[in-house]
């Protein structure tokens, strides 16, 4: 009885270690599908999104050189938590990025949402960035 409930955990372990793996198979697949046509520039650079479950992350990146230009997260001290909600909190990394890329004199660029869909805290932080004064 013992040795059938061990079998049944690992079995269960097992498929939520394929599962997690095939999520992750599918939107890197996405990701590099979005990648093929969002290319950064030092003219127009692109606007990569990285979501956890706790933050948010975003940069602008000059694909020729490989340099980050500007970047932004929930981390940055500039961007006050307090009782905020996640998709808040997005944005305002969006209009932090913006106004950041604006001093540095970037005004157009392409927006890689990472294989995540545009929807929720990818969206929030699009419009913020939107709001600041990005074209995109």
């Amino acid at each position: 009885m013992l040795v059938n409930k061990l079998e049944e955990k690992q079995v269960s372990l097992h498929n939520f270690f394929v599962m997690s793996n095939i999520k992750v198979y599918k939107r890197n697949k996405i990701k590099k599908r979005i990648r093929r046509i969002v290319i950064g520039s030092p003219k127009r650079p692109r606007l990569s999104v990285f979501r956890s479950n706790k933050e948010i992350y975003a940069q602008l990146v000059d694909d020729i050189s490989g340099n980050t230009l500007v970047s932004s997260s929930s981390r940055d001290k500039d961007i006050k938590k307090g009782s905020l909600k996640r998709t808040e909190i997005s944005k305002l990394v969006g209009i932090s990025l913006g106004k950041r890329a604006l001093k540095a004199g970037l005004e157009k660029i392409g927006f890689d949402r990472g294989g995540y869909l545009y929807h929720g805290r990818v969206k929030s932080l699009a419009d913020g960035a939107r709001e600041a004064g990005l074209k995109f």
